[in-house]
């Protein structure tokens, strides 16, 4: 899946830094963090991405960290679950393939296969594939070759000025690559990749670092021609031996880089300017598309000696400042408290039509916080610049002050349109007591999602019903035509409800209707093996003199109606926060699953021991949120497929394991047309529902963002993000009539 717009800065759990767009496929490989829902910062990032919308009450963003295009695609990324927060800013992925002049060809059944098939190794002297400029999977790209430039930018946008914003939580490392250390958010912004992604194009990539694109009609192979004015911020130029470390560095550095790239088997100079990247499949469509997204090194760098006297090594954290290629480097930065970057100013790809009227602001700043709530004051008071909000409640009830009255702050929710995130509370199957689907679903009626859209969240939010949804890649009615015939081919091993029935989440419009999915929990609970027990509790109020008083029989400890199995075990679900936030909507969850006679907590830790957790599978339930793009492809394997299950820090945090699931997604991932793709999509979204994995929650169609009435936009938005840090500009007449409001 290509994240629809990629923009180069990544911020990491719970950042409000806008900066590119997050929602293709993964959330950029390399600029998203790997472990975080990433649509947050996507989301301001270009919120794009994946927070998982606390109702949207979301977890407050958090420096976005590099991620592979796998969440990264992504993407973004992996977007932190939205709490209250408002929509887990899809990160959108989508990934397209080149058609005959511009975009990819759409492969007939004659090119390319509909099953995968072995590629044999591509000579270096490969025969000579038709040049193009850009790579769509949905399409022709907009923008011919030889465009002047974007038509949502402003290409005589003013340079100047500082964008101040925030991250919550810290960071150790300055190498986003590594799945060592936690990165600092935004060191995106310090690379290239080969090329870039629009977030007013789903799936459509432009050449960057590499001028030209081509691929045979089978796509077992992609090369890239780079242009001879890359170069890297030394001054150095690019160079096919830099791309090819970035490639063998990434995949070695991480596991989710390994794994994003797995079809890619090897890299090759064949030309001065020029390297090819050989895959083990034909019929993949979005594999040059993936390739694309590949952030460049410089190789001298990284083989090279730091100043401590010590080689460097990719895979390894490092506070070292990089060399990067990108419009930003690291000026400066204080661990764990904050990052500033510097605009290049004879960035190389500054008159490029992909970054004309972009990146201009002349610093970026970064501060982070342990907690929203002193950030959010640093806004008020005018040290932050903007704020991405994902709270409705927040947004209802907390821009009262007198700034925002008197319009020295603005409200804005700008309408974006991309596939909704799956953000939901997900169930870890490889615990013994969430592999039964007939529990997972008595789970699902449990939770009142209208009563929590009514008292939390101002009736802001729209349930989520499908894997894909807003878009038409959700599965809706029955199953028909080219999807009937891909889900016959594993029906005996899906539910049956997939033919018969058509998905929809359990609806409460009044208290009686919450009351029958209650008693029909229980009855599911029942039938699958667990019974009410009355047992002694530890309600943890229990000091010395109450544990003496109940040794000598004078006091008990209370009692409970708990479910057990046969083997005597209770029904334990504890749910894994990260945010604070997200217990306003976890807590009347567990009241009402405690009716049933389930033992259900809360656990709320700080952000590296969520993310410790969430890599080592050490939770029962979580809240995740899996961004989509308009072209679904690879990324689908590490979200749902058998092999990431086993694999600690996939996006797999489900722990799937499901052979139809993994033959639907081959469905999906080689698709030869846009009509294969949508019915294989189909299919696959209605046996992930059918399956019960997860609890939906919510998702919201716009981006919240407040911010000091200091900046200048375009007058065209692109339709997947606002794309503050990356189009918005200082507008000198404006900052100079608010400095002299407030007294500067």
């Amino acid at each position: 899946m290509v994240y629809p717009a990629p923009s180069h800065a990544y911020f990491g759990k719970g950042g409000a830094f806008d900066l590119p767009s997050m929602t293709d496929k993964g959330n950029r490989l390399v600029h998203l963090r790997l472990d975080a829902p990433a649509a947050y910062l996507a989301a301001l990032l270009l919120l794009t991405a994946a927070v998982p919308v606390l109702a949207q009450e979301s977890s407050p963003p958090a420096a976005m960290e590099a991620q592979p295009h796998a969440d990264a695609a992504g993407t973004p990324e992996p977007v932190s679950p939205q709490t209250d927060t408002a929509d887990p800013a899809a990160a959108s992925t989508d990934q397209s393939a080149a058609s005959p002049d511009a975009a990819a060809p759409a492969a007939g059944a004659d090119q390319t296969p509909s099953a995968p098939s072995t590629a044999e190794a591509a000579p270096a002297s490969q025969q000579e594939y038709p040049h193009h400029h850009a790579l769509s999977l949905v399409g022709e790209p907009a923008y011919p070759a030889g465009f002047p430039h974007f038509n949502w930018v402003n290409p005589d946008a003013p340079k100047g000025g500082t964008l101040r914003g925030y991250a919550q939580g810290s960071f150790d490392s300055l190498n986003p690559f590594s799945v060592k250390g936690d990165s600092a958010g935004g060191l995106g912004l310090v690379y290239d990749s080969l090329m870039a992604g629009s977030p007013d194009e789903p799936s459509t990539e432009y050449g960057l670092i590499a001028e030209w694109v081509s691929y045979p009609p089978d796509f077992s192979s992609v090369t890239f021609g780079i242009n001879p004015k890359a170069r890297f911020q030394d001054g150095t130029p690019i160079t096919p031996e830099d791309v090819i470390f970035s490639f063998e560095g990434q995949k070695a550095a991480h596991p989710r880089s390994a794994f994003y790239y797995k079809n890619v088997v090897k890299a090759e100079k064949t030309g001065d300017n020029q390297v090819t990247f050989t895959f083990d499949v034909k019929g993949n469509r979005e594999l040059p598309q993936i390739v694309g997204q590949l952030s460049i090194l410089p190789k001298a760098f990284w083989e090279g000696v730091g100043p401590n006297g010590e080689k460097r090594d990719i895979t390894k954290s490092t506070l070292e400042i990089p060399v990067g290629s990108g419009a930003y480097r690291v000026k400066s930065f204080d661990a764990g408290r904050s990052i500033t970057f510097e605009r290049v100013k004879d960035y190389w790809a500054k008159d490029l039509p992909v970054a004309k009227g972009q990146w201009n602001f002349d610093e970026f700043k970064l501060t982070y916080f342990l907690d929203r709530t002193p950030a959010f004051e640093e806004f008020k008071s005018g040290k932050i610049d903007y704020w991405p909000e994902s709270s409705a409640s927040q947004w209802a009830t907390a821009y009262d002050f007198p700034a925002a009255r008197n319009g020295q702050v603005k409200k804005e929710a700008i309408p974006v349109r991309r596939v909704a995130p799956m953000q939901a509370f997900v169930f870890n199957q490889r615990r013994s007591q969430f592999q039964d689907p007939r529990v997972r679903r008595a789970f699902g009626l449990a939770f009142n999602f209208e009563e929590a859209n009514r008292k939390l969240f101002y009736d802001s939010y729209v349930r989520v019903g499908s894997y894909f949804d807003n878009s038409e890649l959700a599965s809706k009615g029955l199953p028909q035509g080219r999807e009937l015939e891909i889900l016959n081919e594993v029906k005996d091993e899906v539910p049956p409800e997939v033919f018969t029935t058509e998905w929809k989440n359990p609806v409460n419009k009044a208290p009686e209707d919450f009351r029958n999915h209650l008693r029909e929990a229980s009855q599911l609970l029942k039938d699958a093996g667990w019974s009410l027990h009355e047992v002694e509790v530890d309600d943890g109020s229990c000091g010395t003199f109450c544990s003496i008083m109940r040794t000598v029989g004078l006091s008990s400890a209370p009692k409970a109606n708990l479910l057990r199995n046969a083997q005597g075990q209770t029904l334990d679900a504890e749910f894994l926060l990260e945010s604070p936030e997200f217990q306003k909507i976890v807590l009347p969850y567990i009241q009402d699953l405690q009716k049933l006679g389930i033992k259900a907590s809360v656990r709320v830790v700080d952000g590296a021991q969520y993310k410790r957790r969430e890599d080592s599978r050490d939770y029962d339930i979580i809240v995740d949120n899996f961004a989509q793009s308009e072209s679904p492809g690879n990324e689908q394997r590490d979200f749902w497929g058998s092999a990431a299950a086993a694999r600690d820090g996939s996006r797999n945090t489900a722990g799937i394991r499901n052979p139809a699931v993994d033959k639907l997604v081959d469905k999906v991932v080689f698709a030869k047309d846009r009509d294969e793709l949508l019915a294989a999509t189909h299919a696959l979204d209605r046996v992930l529902l059918w399956n019960y994995y997860v609890v939906p929650q919510w998702h919201y169609p716009y981006e919240r963002i407040a911010y000091w009435d200091i900046f200048g936009r375009p007058e065209k938005l692109p339709s997947q993000t606002s794309a503050l840090a990356q189009t918005w500009w200082i507008d000198a007449g404006k900052k100079k009539a608010l400095d002299a409001v407030r007294g500067r």
